[in-house]
């Protein structure tokens, strides 16, 4: 029996493997020599097969997989590597020499490929790559892989915003596009290519002047891809079925009432997974695709009959912008739905400033800086004087590292952190516990809410309670404050005695900060620094506090080529493109001990 190396060119997307780097970490260990391999599942298009072939690249293996037309065929997945005509156990007997065997589309094996792979599960000898799509029937020995625990299981969570924000990267979207085309595709990434080339084709990208990037705004543009992907779900309704769909479609983005609507219909709508009814006696559409593939396929007076004015928005809108600064005043920031915005925004139609004010200040608060960014900047087209819109674009262009004003975090993105500080007035509980997250809790003393999270984190600050700073830092993640809990880890790396503890807090750190845009706050400098050598440490640091190459190659008794040099490395490690995005990394007397 031969084996085969996968041909690199059968695997190639158009977009790069990103993000998945602790299921890819666990996929290559149970794949590695001497164990028994694993089952990858998930919904179709969540990328269970690529993450396989990142898994195995470069390494020798057999290839089957199950197809729909072949199902009844026996021994069909395996036609390639076996005789026309085998008994299982002769099957068995000529694939022990097989040492690794990648199974693909599992659930479409026929019984015998089926059996078949379950009983080279059983002797052992052969690793096993299985992929196989969840919520569709499957042979019982795919399923009693994992179900009588032959091979571990790994369940694949969609792909993050911030890693589909990485994806889409090369495509030079504007966040806020981004994160509908998330919305819209659930973690479906061959839906997510489709739809991105379907904008390219029609012209439904157009640029943004302020940044250069491209937004949409516009119709989902229902391509056969998204026709043919939700036509098992769609085509099997009958009469009175889609007819309620199509009322609830046409009402969007806002809901409809459950009265007047057949309950029966609705209960065997909510059976397909098609409908969500709420508590308040409202129901919406399951999948965000739904509402445009449905309209798309009504006639002209069917959806005229059926189509509901935007004037009906507008109260709609300000109940959601009440209930965004509600909690806002609780402080839990956790993301939840807000169709109204996001259906203004996609239409294209005005969004006021008022309202995208408040969005952008729950994005930048779950540590979304970039969105942040982009929802301020469409309260500005709508207002261009708007004092609160220009303040959360001012702060969150800060907290990247950015100066667009003269507000608290512009000063701190220049290392003006005493500046920062002395620009915090007001009785605003986020405003004070700016001066937290700058490491001066003593200002703010007894002028937080006493029972609320951000005081705890003023007094573990002042203890310099590491494993206090790290409780906080759970509360905040748990309330949505993404980047605030970043920085709490953070502050704990110098807080604890402990090395082990201090490592365990900054690998924690970094992986919260990995999710926030790119934040460069002061509290997260130091996670940066630490991915440098000692002496890199010690050159970016008085290169930030203003110093010329030349000035620091005569303090530190190097040649200015050696200091241009590892300036060089560290922008390379910092993701900073030149000296002039170094200002964050100024007054941290760690690193200039380092």
């Amino acid at each position: 029996m031969t084996t085969y190396e996968q041909d690199a060119k059968t695997l190639e997307l158009p977009w790069p493997f990103t993000g998945r780097a602790d299921e890819l970490e666990l996929a290559r260990r149970c794949l590695a020599a001497g164990r028994p391999g694993i089952v990858v599942t998930g919904p179709a298009g969540w990328g269970k097969t690529r993450l396989l072939a990142e898994a195995l690249r470069g390494t020798d293996c057999a290839r089957v997989t199950g197809t729909p037309e072949t199902r009844g065929l026996p021994f069909a997945a395996f036609a390639h590597l076996l005789p026309d005509t085998v008994s299982l156990h002769r099957a068995v007997q000529l694939l022990s020499g097989v040492r690794l065997l990648v199974v693909d589309d599992a659930h479409l094996l026929d019984e015998a490929s089926a059996a078949l792979v379950h009983q080279l599960a059983v002797q052992g000898r052969t690793r096993l790559a299985v992929a196989a799509t969840d919520g569709v029937p499957a042979p019982g020995a795919v399923s009693r892989l994992w179900t009588g625990e032959l091979l571990p299981r790994l369940a694949l969570e969609p792909l993050p915003r911030e890693d589909t924000a990485q994806l889409l990267a090369v495509a030079g979207l504007e966040p806020l596009t981004v994160s509908r085309l998330h919305r819209m595709c659930r973690g479906d990434l061959r839906l997510l290519r489709d739809l991105l080339d379907a904008l390219r084709r029609s012209g439904g990208l157009a640029r943004v002047p302020e940044s250069g990037e491209w937004a949409w705004h516009g119709p989902v543009p229902v391509t056969a891809a998204v026709r043919d992907r939700l036509a098992p779900a769609l085509d099997r309704l009958d009469a009175a079925e889609r007819e309620t769909l199509d009322r609830i479609a046409f009402a969007e983005p806002l809901p409809l009432a459950l009265d007047g609507l057949d309950l029966d219909v609705l209960e065997r709508l909510e059976a397909h997974g098609l409908i969500h009814a709420d508590d308040r006696g409202s129901v919406t559409l399951a999948h965000p695709l739904h509402g445009p593939a449905l309209r798309a396929g009504a006639g002209r007076l069917r959806a005229r009959r059926l189509t509901r004015t935007t004037m009906r928005c507008g109260a709609a809108l300000v109940a959601e912008q009440a209930s965004l600064t509600a909690m806002l005043a609780e402080q839990d920031v956790r993301a939840v739905p807000a169709p109204v915005g996001d259906w203004l925004l996609a239409e294209g139609l005005p969004v006021p400033a008022g309202y995208a004010a408040v969005r952008a200040r729950c994005a930048r608060l779950r540590g979304e800086l970039r969105e942040a960014v982009a929802w301020a900047r469409q309260g500005l087209r709508a207002a261009p004087d708007d004092v609160c819109c220009r303040a959360e674009l001012d702060s969150a262009a800060g907290q990247l590292g950015e100066i667009t004003g003269t507000g608290v975090w512009a000063a701190a993105a220049r290392g003006d952190i005493a500046g920062a500080l002395a620009r915090i007035r007001g009785d605003d509980a986020y405003a004070l516990y700016d001066a937290v997250r700058l490491a001066a809790p003593e200002r703010v003393a007894g002028r937080l809410p006493a029972d609320g999270v951000f005081a705890r984190h003023a007094e573990a600050l002042v203890r310099t309670d590491g494993p206090a700073l790290d409780r906080v830092a759970g509360a905040l993640a748990e309330r949505g404050f993404l980047l605030f809990a970043a920085e709490a880890h953070a502050q704990a790396v110098r807080a604890h005695r402990d090395p082990r503890a201090a490592r365990l807090s900054r690998t924690r750190a970094v992986a919260m900060a990995r999710r926030c845009d790119g934040a460069r706050t002061p509290a997260l400098a130091g996670l940066a620094l630490g991915d440098l050598t000692a002496r890199q440490r010690q050159i970016v640091t008085l290169a930030a506090s203003g110093l010329s190459n030349r000035q620091i190659a005569e303090r530190l008794t190097l040649s200015v080529r050696t200091v241009g040099n590892h300036l060089y490395s560290a922008y390379t490690r910092l993701g900073a493109s030149d000296r002039g995005a170094l200002p964050w990394l100024s007054d941290l007397p760690e690193a200039e001990s380092a």
